[in-house]
């Protein structure tokens, strides 16, 4: 403010030194409310222009041990209680070989036949070779499949009149889509280029516009809709599937869709995202609906009893006051609020390095969570032995960083970015602690994010869905694709199977052998080529 506070007149309406304050606590006010907005500014700009990793380079004594006070002189024997964690190894770098069990074609160089003779006048005997690997692609062809169906008849009763001839063909095939031209493989490769790999109709179209077939996109999207209604008995048995395991992830991320009845078209709806199973067997449920509401949560997991991982969304509040379930909060996302915090931060003349602030103090607290992490997965270890491990390493982590989050709440303007990412964090630490008490538990919530991501950037591209009916559909293929890649199976070839195997199958136990958790992965695999 432009002006002097020393030159205001001692007979005013107040004392001078209330209107000293006063003036003080507004320019403070006016000061912070100005830091914000340029945090803001600078986050912004950070995220048009700048890097989209949320990865924190760790300070080197990040790479000590956590507790150097444990440390002593000599080498400590381990007792019965410890848990001894595997040195990290460096993976080797390099080209990784070619696979196996991809076809060769011997491209064979040899020199001239007037060279394969010696100056003594001998021929050279060959005595091995050189042989280099490389990568090559064959386009993508179109074929046609012809069903022939022979027809038989009796030429001796040709000519009776009362009857005439018998004539026996060959039944007709099943089929998934009753009447279509699309063979299982063709449906398989249209469903996996859009939802696995972000390929939207009208570009497909143009695709097999180059190979000489027309194939509008309408034709493709009802092709589709069709496919997933035949799939809807396994999107039920996933269903029980996702339940059957002791934790569930959940996200939750919009979409648009049209011809919503009663919605405007610029309305968003939402793609819910429920990952859980057994660790041997995970399953990945995609769920379409118009609103973000609680409720979906709620009906989805009816009578379940287990742990539910989310992020911070008030809807999932509900579902921690019932008896038998037990929230957790995602330390990837309270992480994400201190990392905006570095990336807003002003940065220094001279290319010099910014001093290390209060956001980098907590970024260290939860990359020792995570290095703890880390040496547990790399070890291989049981649950029970991750469960001691936190007891004894995590907790005195997480006991320290809260003595730190409270203290620095009360010295922080609550309405700046650090303020956020302290209220945040301490607002969800009942639920950020839970992990360390349940050795099958993770620290966040990654496996739904990561479900997730697939449609998020397909949805870049295909931009809304059509209809309701498209919107489904959408949720079936991102179940089957997403729950087949948790399984280590490759979507087209899964989908191949199963479309081939559905219009063959009625009893349930049929249809689960469908899934990709116990599908035939040798049926499965032998598609691939």
């Amino acid at each position: 403010m432009d002006f002097d506070l020393k030159n205001i007149p001692d007979d005013a309406s107040i004392s001078k030194q209330d209107l000293v304050r006063l003036i003080s606590l507004v320019e403070q006010k006016y000061q912070e409310k100005i830091s914000y907005l340029e945090e803001i500014v600078r986050l912004l700009r950070h995220e048009i222009f700048g890097r989209k990793t949320e990865k924190h380079n760790p300070n080197d004594h990040l790479q000590m041990p956590i507790f150097p006070s444990e440390q002593q002189d000599g080498e400590q024997k381990p007792s019965h209680n410890t848990v001894v964690i595997a040195e990290h190894s460096r993976k080797k770098r390099g080209r990784k070989p070619l696979p196996a069990d991809l076809p060769r074609v011997d491209v064979i160089h040899d020199i001239p036949e007037e060279e394969k003779v010696c100056e003594c006048g001998s021929c050279l005997s060959r005595i091995g070779e050189d042989v280099c690997e490389k990568v090559d692609y064959v386009p993508a062809k179109v074929r046609v499949l012809r069903h022939i169906r022979y027809k038989y008849v009796c030429k001796n009763c040709e000519g009776v009149e009362s009857s005439g001839p018998t004539v026996k063909i060959a039944p007709v095939p099943e089929q998934l889509i009753p009447k279509s031209n699309a063979s299982e493989g063709l449906l398989s490769h249209i469903i996996v280029s859009k939802f696995a790999d972000g390929l939207p109709l009208y570009r497909q179209e143009k695709i097999f516009g180059r190979l000489g077939i027309e194939l509008p996109r309408a034709t493709m999207a009802n092709w589709g809709i069709a496919a997933a209604e035949r799939c809807s008995p396994l999107i039920e048995l996933l269903h029980d599937e996702i339940r059957s395991g002791p934790l569930i992830n959940i996200d939750e991320t919009t979409l648009q869709v049209l011809n919503e009845p009663g919605r405007a078209n610029t309305t968003k709806s939402y793609m819910w995202v429920f990952c859980g199973g057994t660790p041997e067997h995970p399953a990945v449920l995609f769920e379409y609906h118009p609103t973000r509401s609680g409720q979906v949560a709620m009906a989805f997991l009816d009578d379940y009893r287990g742990f539910i991982q989310s992020d911070g969304f008030i809807g999932y509040d509900y579902l921690g006051r019932k008896r038998y379930i037990v929230l957790l909060a995602c330390w990837s996302h309270a992480r994400r609020k201190f990392v905006e915090v570095v990336k807003a931060r002003k940065k220094v003349r001279g290319g010099a390095q910014s001093p290390k602030g209060l956001a980098d103090e907590a970024l260290e607290f939860i990359g020792k969570l995570y290095l703890i992490e880390k040496q547990c997965r790399h070890a291989q270890m049981s649950a029970d032995q991750i469960y001691q491990v936190r007891q004894e390493q995590s907790k005195p982590v997480l006991d320290a960083f809260k003595r730190w989050l409270d203290e620095k709440q009360s010295i922080t303007p609550p309405k700046g970015l650090l303020g956020q990412a302290i209220n945040y964090t301490l607002s969800l630490w009942d639920r950020l602690i839970v992990y360390v008490e349940d050795g099958r538990l993770k620290p966040d919530n990654n496996v739904a994010e990561n479900a997730i991501r697939p449609f998020v950037l397909g949805r870049k591209n295909f931009l809304f869905a059509g209809h309701p009916k498209g919107a489904m559909a959408c949720a079936t293929f991102l179940s089957l694709i997403e729950t087949a890649k948790a399984n280590g199976l490759e979507p087209y070839s899964y989908l191949r199977h199963i479309f081939k195997k559905l219009p063959l199958v009625q009893t349930p136990d049929e249809y689960r052998a469908l899934l990709p958790q116990y599908v035939d992965r040798d049926a499965v695999n032998s598609l691939r080529s």
